[in-house]
């Protein structure tokens, strides 16, 4: 029998790990390890331009001085195009896709979404206009369709996709695979039941509902955690120069995103080694003490590498 809960962490390895993708980690894992489930690791390499060379090996490695344990070897996106390519095909039988000619400048210039962002309007969806190329292909949605999920932290999420967003792409101008395509699509072939990451991914969610359902594909459970900022309101990331993890003194983060999550651990811990801290959290791991916030300011050591 498979078991009944399998869940995953997805880093992309555009960096190495820092303070933000451990809170999503240790989320991660806690949730598996208690309901006594498998934890997956899967690099999110899809976004090739974005790769750095070595981030992958280095990434891997913080997370085993962590204490992170995962089954089977880790998926990597950069060798799934087979799979995503045949369900692009599959839903481009059912007239689900369509080609678009459109650019980001042109889509810019059109309708807003109600969160201010640009809405595809539409334009290529009977045909692409005379003497226009195909640049990306895009899911058909349909406005009036509310989507929701009640999200194990964050509580009732709900989103008209077809208004707010748009028939969103699945394949880029580049020829690279989508996130959201990709994602889907791995998740169902892994057999993951539960999904806990970042808050800054919960506006994905009904998105990736939606193709789930196109694609005939379970939906997952999914757990939003609050998101690691810095003090000037940006998200830990790569992009905003988050510090490392140091491999070499790995109790005091590991803590620290413990505390993050609301889990009140002793200070005594930090002088623990990576077994000791993950006993301890297995045994007083509260989900429901996790703040409901889609984001909280990290203490400062996590914020940005020194110049």
């Amino acid at each position: 029998m498979p078991p009944s809960y399998v869940g995953r962490f997805a880093p992309s390895p555009s960096g190495p790990l820092h303070f933000g993708s451990l809170v999503a980690a240790a989320g991660s894992y806690l949730e598996a390890r208690c309901a006594g489930g498998r934890w997956l690791l899967r690099i999110e390499d899809v976004d090739r331009p974005r790769t750095v060379a070595g981030a992958e090996a280095q990434i891997l490695r913080q997370l085993e001085a962590l204490g992170f344990e995962w089954e089977l070897d880790p998926w990597r996106q950069s060798e799934r195009d087979q799979a995503y390519r045949a369900a692009l095909a599959s839903l481009r039988e059912c007239a689900q896709v369509f080609d678009c000619g459109c650019s980001r400048r042109e889509i810019a210039d059109s309708a807003l979404a109600p969160d201010g962002a640009p809405r595809y309007p539409g334009t290529c969806r009977n045909g692409l206009a005379a003497g226009r190329q195909a640049r990306t292909v895009r899911l058909r949605t349909e406005a009036g369709v509310e989507i929701c999920f009640d999200d194990a932290v964050q509580g009732r999420v709900c989103e008209d996709v077809g208004t707010a967003v748009g028939d969103f792409v699945l394949q880029r101008a580049d020829g690279l695979f989508a996130y959201q395509l990709a994602v889907v699509v791995d998740d169902a072939a892994s057999g993951v039941t539960d999904v806990v990451r970042g808050a800054d991914l919960i506006d994905s969610t009904c998105r990736q509902i939606w193709l789930q359902r196109c694609l005939g594909l379970p939906t997952p459970r999914y757990m939003h955690l609050p998101v690691a900022i810095n003090g000037y309101g940006n998200k830990l990331s790569k992009q905003s120069r988050a510090r490392a993890i140091d491999p070499s003194r790995p109790a005091p983060a590991l803590v620290a995103a413990l505390a993050f999550l609301g889990q009140q651990p002793p200070d005594a811990l930090a002088g623990g080694s990576p077994a000791t801290i993950w006993r301890w959290a297995i045994d007083h791991w509260r989900p429901e003490a996790i703040p409901p916030r889609r984001s909280i300011r990290a203490d400062a050591e996590f914020w940005e590498e020194d110049a």
